[in-house]
């Protein structure tokens, strides 16, 4: 078994050597990939060291199994057919492909099968904050249909990046030294601040964030829900948080939503406020589940129940569930 890293010196591609690491992925070979202005940087992988390529237009994919690459949609969209070219199956963390009718958008918990039907060689890895929500909603779905979600999402400054986290980071220390801030990554300063934006904005009011929450739930769940959705990022460092509010056909009990979500792979519940037991993003940063807390009954809907969840979205949200995509592939006998 080779594997690849397309982009192996970002955020997500360092989460990608600790997630194999940790998980022993059985794996015989690997090899690194990025930039021009990577290319050459050495890591150490299970004691062995490596050095970043040069991604190129060439036959550096030819005996590659399992290509994880997390360098940004264009980068995806141009070099596709040179991964997947000798029967690579590339499981691309960008938007890329995520929409395309013929590319399997897949959350293992939700939807496994899903990544066995890819007739371009491509398992596409949904955005962070969908990933997050799905992982909790797809248990309380098995108990009565989901209709509509409201959600608020607090995303963290990892999710734009290892240079989005220092530079937050730099910002409280220009603060507190009085010095001008630098604002680079963000549309507007983040540290004491929230920012009612990521991504773009569209012609319909919502930022191309907010669409992936509407569409790729769909797609994932294979559902006509609805999901409106306020995504914002607030100036915790790493680890997303998610306000989500369910409409679903017939009422679901706190008891039951709590008992369905506490046995749901991928979820741990953390509901005791009586005891001020809840998620928070300090507490869930490195860890792999969605923790759940704040379940109650919506009191403006009789079949509605509203939730509060957090979780590290660099690994459950990025590159965690590419790998569990990937062990999913071996498990079942379908890597080449």
């Amino acid at each position: 078994m080779k594997v690849a890293i397309v982009g192996a010196s970002g955020a997500v591609g360092q989460e990608f050597l600790r997630v194999l690491a940790e998980r022993n992925f059985p794996m015989d070979d690997l090899v690194l990939f990025g930039s021009e202005r990577s290319a050459g940087t050495k890591y150490t992988f299970r004691g062995k060291e490596y050095e970043v390529k040069l991604l190129q237009h060439n036959d550096d994919f030819k005996d590659v199994d399992i290509a994880f690459t997390s360098a940004g949609a264009g980068t995806s969209k141009e070099f596709a057919a040179d991964i997947t070219k000798y029967g690579a199956v590339m499981i691309d963390n960008s938007s890329a492909f995520r929409m395309d009718d013929d590319v399997p958008l897949v959350v293992p918990e939700c939807n496994a099968a899903d990544a066995l039907n890819r007739p371009r060689g491509i398992i596409a890895n949904p955005n962070c904050t969908t990933i997050m929500m799905v992982v909790v909603l797809q248990p309380l779905e098995k108990i009565s249909h989901i209709k509509r979600i409201h959600i608020a999402s607090y995303q963290s400054a990892s999710g734009a990046g290892a240079a989005a986290m220092a530079e937050l980071q730099q910002q409280y220390q220009e603060i507190i030294e009085g010095k001008p801030v630098t604002v680079k990554k963000f549309p507007h300063q983040l540290a004491y601040n929230v920012i009612p934006q990521i991504d773009v904005f569209q012609p319909n009011g919502y930022t191309k964030e907010e669409m992936k929450m509407f569409n790729e739930t769909r797609k994932i769940m294979h559902s006509d829900v609805k999901c409106s959705a306020m995504c914002v990022r607030v100036s915790s460092l790493r680890a997303h948080s998610e306000s989500v509010w369910i409409e679903t056909e017939q009422p679901i009990s706190v008891e039951e939503a709590q008992k369905a979500i506490a046995a749901a792979p991928g979820c741990t519940l953390e509901d005791n406020p009586a005891e001020l037991v809840y998620p928070m993003p300090l507490d869930t940063a490195g860890k792999d589940d969605i923790y759940v807390g704040r379940i109650r009954k919506d009191l403006a809907d009789d079949c509605g129940l509203t939730f509060w969840l957090s979780g590290d979205q660099i690994r459950k949200g990025a590159a965690l569930n590419a790998v569990q995509i990937a062990e999913y592939l071996i498990q079942v006998g379908d890597v080449k």
